[in-house]
């Protein structure tokens, strides 16, 4: 039987899946991110490591565990994880792509309307006993989503889950960038694939669902927002990194775009100072692009199936390695 490690606090049924099987689960039971040298610690006698994609599993840490079979990252995403000596130590990697989908794209679009229509802004107004009544031109006045020009970036599942719901739900046309065409999204919701620069120029509302590359890191810098709408709204729930957080602050003050959705970060768990003190059209959640009860246990089940799997000697479900 077998020893795993799990970063973070996990549902307990999940974890007694893997004890009836016979393994051993030691399951770090705090809040926050694990520690770099209780990291590098406790995957010196692992044989399977469930980790977050906040967890850095680096050549180190991969090479201080030299019994580990399986890294089951829980979540979509996994340039955490050094991919290449993983391979070189036949470790397999997995994630846990599809469960999230629907509940991301969910929050896209939450953050997106609160955005617009400055919800936080008018619920923390409300509860300061503010409100005098009905005005023509009272305070909060948002922009309309309706019919708006909805730009996708990334077109994978989520991205085109959101898509799904401007088009049907509110009408808005889509247009997307991505690295190849999504014809099934084009004939569904007559999406239009055009070039990035277009995309920004022509967009009323910007999602960001692209994965992390070095491609993609800051594609949202200072001359990405100079070539979008002033009254454009960005929306990022994919990975911190592709947005520079210092020009994004830049074009919130200097009125460059309109406001922003922000539910990632570039140097999580850390939120640029200057974003903290941004009020107007600006709403940040942290990292609860997943966060359903329904969406985090499948994230769990799918995880603990791959490492059961794995560990039987069969092939896991959800590999990327």
């Amino acid at each position: 039987m077998a020893d795993i490690y799990v970063t973070c606090r996990v549902f307990a049924d999940e974890i007694e899946r893997l004890r009836a099987a016979g393994h051993t689960v030691v399951m770090r039971d705090a809040p926050g991110p694990i520690g770099r040298d209780e990291l590098l610690t406790q995957v010196e006698d692992a044989d399977a490591l469930i980790c977050l994609l906040s967890d850095r599993i680096d050549s180190a840490v991969i090479d201080r565990g030299k019994r580990l079979r399986i890294i089951a990252n829980l979540g979509v995403g996994y340039d955490n994880i050094d991919l290449a000596t993983a391979r070189k130590r036949g470790i397999v990697v997995t994630n846990t792509p599809g469960a999230l989908t629907e509940t991301t794209a969910d929050l896209t679009f939450a953050l997106l309307l609160a955005a617009a229509r400055r919800i936080v802004e008018a619920d923390s107004y409300t509860r300061a006993g503010e409100f005098r009544g009905w005005e023509l031109m009272q305070p909060h006045l948002g922009l309309d989503v309706y019919g708006k020009t909805l730009g996708i970036v990334g077109m994978g599942r989520i991205g085109t889950a959101v898509a799904r719901r401007g088009h049907f739900g509110f009408g808005m046309p889509v247009i997307y960038h991505n690295r190849h065409r999504n014809e099934p999204a084009e004939q569904e919701l007559d999406a239009r694939w055009v070039p990035f620069a277009e995309l920004l120029a022509a967009s009323d509302f910007i999602c960001v669902h692209t994965p992390l590359t070095k491609e993609t890191r800051h594609l949202f810098d200072r001359d990405a927002f100079r070539r979008m709408k002033k009254s454009a709204i960005l929306v990022n729930v994919a990975r911190g990194p592709v947005v520079d957080e210092e020009a994004l602050v830049w074009a919130l003050e200097t009125g460059e775009i309109a406001g922003a959705g922000i539910d990632v970060y570039e140097h999580e768990p850390e939120v640029h100072p200057g974003l903290v003190k941004l009020r107007e059209r600006v709403v940040l959640t942290p990292h609860i692009g997943s966060a359903s009860e329904a969406t985090r246990r499948a994230l769990a089940r799918i995880a603990v199936d791959n490492v059961l799997a794995v560990l039987a000697g069969e092939q896991p479900l959800t590999p990327v390695s």
